[in-house]
């Protein structure tokens, strides 16, 4: 592995700091969630994936003087014509809320059939600040809406989101084979593949 040994995690969302500490732990990485460093959420008022991703790790990298690792990620609902996209964690407004966000998405396929959806994630880390070459990487995990939520594990909409082919939803898959699974590992894994030379 490249001399990577520390990161400060441009999110403050704890599910999300669980998955990278648990996926970055065992190959020597430290992730420091921003929080810690006293770093306030950056905007995220784009209309992309990968550009508020950027846009939280180039803040979180430059306050924390740190590489910086962030993630944008949320769940695409094809009926919906992709919503709720970057909006998924503010999807039933302020303050943010799973079960409200749940709760509306549920709603809004009520009488529809068509209940295909997939997560996306999209990685960005910044070697410093003003890196202009960021490493990108991307995972995507299909699946289903079920109405009635299953499982205790996970986050987000997890509950609600059935993988095909275990016929599991997100939260009721054990965290190693979610990891192995969802788009923030496919995207992790990626991102991995890539920093090899490139920090060096």
């Amino acid at each position: 592995m490249p001399a990577l040994s520390r990161l400060v995690l441009a999110s403050s969302n704890e599910g999300k700091l669980r998955e990278f500490r648990r996926m970055l732990g065992p190959i020597g990485i430290e992730v420091i969630v921003q929080s810690e460093l006293g770093i306030d959420e950056a905007d995220e008022p784009h209309a992309t994936f990968v550009e508020n991703a950027l846009a939280k790790a180039r803040h979180a990298s430059r306050l924390a003087r740190l590489p910086a690792l962030a993630d944008d990620s949320g769940i695409c609902v094809a009926a919906l014509s992709g919503a709720p996209g970057v909006q998924s964690a503010r999807y039933a407004g302020a303050p943010r809320s799973d079960r409200r966000n749940n709760e509306k998405l549920v709603a809004e396929l009520a009488r529809m059939a068509d209940r295909r959806a997939h997560y996306y994630c999209v990685l960005a880390l910044l070697r410093h600040g003003d890196d202009p070459e960021p490493i990108l990487a991307e995972g995507r995990w299909d699946g289903a809406i079920v109405d009635t939520p299953r499982g205790s594990g996970g986050f987000g909409y997890d509950p609600h989101f059935l993988d095909l082919e275990t016929g599991l939803t997100g939260a009721e898959l054990p965290p190693a084979q979610k990891n192995e699974r969802s788009h923030r590992g496919k995207a992790l894994r990626a991102l991995l593949a890539r920093l090899e030379g490139a920090l060096e």
